[in-house]
């Protein structure tokens, strides 16, 4: 296991692709779960140390003062090099498994906000960095999915467009960055009135996803040669 920033409070780590949010909790007792990833996505998770600690974490998720950024392969070519995404999310009528920002929707409708800008534009595919500003289940890759660019290997959400380069087993989907106001002992008031200091972890893009990127832009290349 991976450990990315611990102290006696919090710690953060670097979850791989192909395990629960939950498997670090087999290695270490000690920590409390705070939010989750989906098994496929790698990257920064951060776990409580103790029941403070927990209340803390969990109130700057829920007051949206935790910010977040994931790398993100999509299908297709985003036009803009920036953007925001303001799709409403929620349980698919036909597929229970996925939650769905455009079609039919069942139980309580999310607002849900990300925002993204790109880092670089391939022949098929767009590398960018996306923003959640809120936490929905799934939130990146319905989102994309819904204004017709989904996230390469995605195979819940992909449909006719699904497109896997390199043959990664995984959807490319990081989470890459996680930046928040630290205070112990653990109140949110204080970090509401300005005090403590801020955090800011990143996590390197897993090997497997580097020479995915690689890869496209050495074809890319040779396409055009």
């Amino acid at each position: 296991m991976q450990i990315i920033y611990e102290d006696n409070d919090i710690a953060a780590v670097n979850k791989p692709a192909g395990v629960d949010f939950d498997w670090a909790l087999k290695e270490r007792q000690d920590f409390f779960v705070v939010h989750r990833l989906d098994k496929d996505t790698s990257g920064i998770i951060l776990f409580a140390k103790n029941e403070d600690a927990q209340d803390y974490l969990r109130e700057l998720f829920k007051s949206r003062q935790i910010k977040k950024s994931y790398l993100v392969l999509v299908v297709g070519k985003v036009k803009n090099s920036s953007g925001k995404i303001e799709l409403s999310i929620g349980r698919s009528k036909k597929t229970p498994l996925k939650r769905v920002a455009i079609g039919e929707k069942r139980g309580k409708i999310r607002e849900a906000v990300t925002e993204y800008k790109v880092l670089k534009k391939f022949e098929d595919y767009t590398f960018l960095e996306a923003f959640p500003k809120t936490g929905r289940t799934h939130q990146i890759r319905s989102h994309f999915a819904a204004i017709g660019h989904p996230v390469a290997c995605d195979k819940l959400y992909s449909g006719k467009r699904y497109y896997c380069p390199g043959g990664i087993s995984r959807q490319f989907l990081h989470a890459y960055s996680i930046e928040f106001k630290t205070q112990p002992p653990f109140d949110p008031l204080l970090a509401k009135e300005g005090k403590g200091a801020v955090l800011r972890l990143e996590a390197a893009l897993p090997p497997e996803l580097e020479k995915v990127l690689q890869e496209i832009k050495e074809n890319d290349k040779n396409d055009k040669s």
